[in-house]
């Protein structure tokens, strides 16, 4: 079983490239099962094709030890199990504690056990540990940085960083490598790739900024399905094989904030 998880700043594409990335592995044969740890719930939307009313932590709330897996695993596109972790209302309660209790709720169940892929969708904030708990605890062993060439989605990445090379330390977790998702700034890609390099790690993909996504999104689907011929289809395609295929895992070497800023400003001044 492969066990991945996608972290990220907010806003960064996360939710959106893990779901594009389900699907390729859905329709290659794969059995995937993608787990939104986001209390927005809006991981499986893509999949879906709708905002998943049944998060693990309302249905706990509800039921309590009675809870069944078909109560908290919904079928989406291409027969990807979808699961959304849930969490409080904003501004009442920690989302971090929810994502503790959904993935322990999950773990009782054995809703994750015969699975090729499992893929976690995280929120970008391993500072709280909720949100660490896939890397602490080893329910991802896989980790993905998703980011773009802008100061803070790389100060986010590097931050990212520094929980994947605390917590592989005493574990297996690894840092697979960085998936740059375009915004199209002046030498993004060549700045992602050296980012990558100092990280330690190598820049596995770059997706670039395209209407398709948009218009795939706003009618609740894929680009996979929604354009299953288009070349971001394919990159997204691309993307998936070499998941499933990287063996080249490493703990990572963060960067000073003061070496990260001298780095984008040397690409951004080219």
């Amino acid at each position: 079983m492969k066990k991945i998880a996608f972290y990220g700043k907010g806003g960064i594409g996360k939710s959106t490239t893990a779901a594009n990335v389900s699907a390729a592995l859905a329709e290659k044969g794969y059995s995937v099962c993608q787990i939104g740890c986001d209390p927005k719930n809006d991981s499986t939307r893509l999949l879906l094709g709708k905002v998943c009313s049944e998060t693990v932590l309302d249905v706990v709330k509800k039921f309590e030890d009675e809870v069944a897996i078909d109560q908290v695993v919904h079928t989406g596109f291409a027969g990807v199990k979808c699961v959304e972790a849930g969490g409080p209302e904003p501004g009442i309660g920690c989302a971090g504690r929810g994502i503790i209790v959904a993935l322990e709720k999950l773990k009782k169940l054995q809703a994750m056990t015969k699975e090729d892929v499992v893929l976690y969708d995280v929120l970008g904030d391993v500072v709280c540990g909720g949100f660490a708990v896939p890397i602490r605890e080893g329910y991802a062993t896989d980790i993905y940085i998703v980011s773009s060439g802008e100061l803070m989605s790389l100060y986010a990445a590097n931050n990212i960083a520094k929980g994947i090379a605390r917590f592989a330390e005493r574990g297996t977790v690894r840092l697979g490598g960085i998936i740059g998702n375009s915004r199209n700034i002046r030498n993004e890609q060549e700045l992602l790739e050296t980012f990558a390099t100092k990280l330690n790690t190598k820049l596995i993909a770059f997706i670039p900024r395209d209407q398709m996504v948009h218009q795939a999104e706003i009618n609740r689907k894929t680009v996979i399905e929604w354009a299953n011929q288009s070349e971001q289809a394919c990159i997204y395609k691309g993307l998936a094989d070499l998941l499933m295929d990287n063996s080249a895992l490493t703990v990572p070497t963060p960067l000073s904030f003061e070496t990260l800023e001298e780095l984008v400003l040397e690409y951004g001044n080219e």
